[in-house]
């Protein structure tokens, strides 16, 4: 790929009363993944208020735009996930969740508004588009499995790039983080299952209860972070739900634990699969147990095309503050898109106060600033990759 125009890509909006107002609308009702029906009907509105085409799918919830620019030339794709979290929300705004239990704790609001701030500029610049641009809404990225829902409609098999993401409020309004490093985390979901003999509690004797040696495990797999993996590759082992028993007085005859393992490394995965088996058989083989062991290495680590970052990084200090990437353990979907075509990627401020809370936490907030930034992103990254990966 050439590049085809050396003159900087540094256009910027205003951050209207609208765009706050839609950022406020969709923060008050939020909708769990693959449930965002309302949202998806508000955004197919929007889309067609600005002129947009909306592209009939087989997706359920979601939305899928296109414009088509004055000028013939590739397809790029603009993404923005569109889900809520099981969350109730504490973060005192006044524009708080008014979807008891569901709130968007990870900023998804931001991200829809700062797509359809780009839309509302991309509608009256036709004639900046050389080629066409896909407008993918996506469902349910919390599950880790609506960019793969998208991706398998077959919607986005005609994408020459794909262009996301995230917000982050370790960042300011203002500061984008994108280049070639890993970003984001690869996702494990680990469930381990216990069988033993239960008994009563007063003569444990006379079973082989999973308790102890569940106990047992879970420490144990401490260790693999500590002692078997190097310290310069980021690794997280957690256990989240353990389960076992349904009375005082008996020792039971099952019980269970699931988790997760996040890494940037694939061959970190492969020892941590590799020596959470042997720890689980082991040890349930010490107790006298068996054990069922499942590993769903469902996500790979998100890292950007190097060629298409490399490209919009340059641009980035044109309209916002480019800052290094603070890689995150936390899991991005959007990598599934890398499997149809290159992916460009940023870090976009929301918060970045002394004392603001993180993704996923019922007291998270993000500043309405934030989508100003994400929307010039948007907008300079797609011109970029537009004029980069045109033939």
């Amino acid at each position: 790929m050439a590049l085809h125009s050396d003159e900087p890509m540094k256009e910027q909006i205003e951050l209207t009363d609208d765009l706050v107002a839609i950022r406020r609308h969709l923060h008050e009702t939020p909708e769990l993944s693959f449930k965002e029906v309302n949202t998806t009907t508000f955004l197919a509105n929007k889309l067609r208020s600005l002129g947009v085409e909306v592209l009939d799918t087989s997706l359920s919830t979601g939305v899928i735009g296109l414009i088509e620019g004055e000028y013939g030339g590739p397809r790029v794709g603009l993404r923005a996930d569109i889900d809520g979290l099981p969350v109730t929300e504490e973060s005192g705004v006044e524009f708080a969740s008014r979807n008891p239990g569901v709130m968007h704790a990870c900023g998804h609001d931001i991200h829809m508004t700062s797509l359809l701030g780009a839309v509302e500029w991309f509608a009256s610049h036709r004639d900046r588009i050389n080629g066409s641009l896909k407008i993918v809404f996506q469902p349910a990225e919390e599950t880790g499995r609506g960019a793969k829902s998208v991706v398998d409609s077959g919607a986005v098999d005609d994408l020459d790039a794909m262009i996301g993401t995230h917000n982050n409020p370790d960042y300011t309004p203002g500061q984008l983080a994108v280049g070639v490093e890993p970003m984001m985390a690869g996702c494990v979901k680990f469930y381990v299952d216990l069988h033993a003999e239960g008994t009563h509690a007063g003569y444990p004797h006379l079973g082989t209860g999973p308790l102890e040696a569940m106990a047992s495990m879970i420490l144990s797999l401490q260790t693999i972070v500590s002692r078997n993996a190097t310290p310069f590759h980021p690794l997280v082992v957690s256990v989240t739900e353990v389960h076992g028993g349904d009375v005082w007085n008996v020792v039971p005859a099952k019980a269970g634990f699931l988790g997760t393992v996040r890494y940037f490394y694939k061959e970190d995965s492969q020892l941590a699969e590799r020596r959470m088996r042997a720890i689980v058989e082991h040890t349930a083989a010490a107790y006298g147990i068996s054990a069922d062991f499942r590993w769903d290495d469902f996500q790979d680590p998100l890292v950007s095309d190097s060629y298409l970052a490399k490209a919009v990084a340059k641009d980035v200090p044109n309209y916002a503050d480019l800052q290094p990437i603070h890689p995150s353990m936390a899991g991005e979907d959007f990598v599934e898109f890398s499997k149809v075509c290159p992916v460009a990627f940023a870090f976009v401020g929301s918060n970045g106060g002394p004392d603001h809370h993180g993704l996923h936490s019922p007291k998270f907030i993000a500043k309405d600033a934030a989508v100003k930034t994400g929307a010039e992103f948007y907008i300079n990254a797609a011109l970029r990759v537009l004029d980069e990966v045109a033939f």
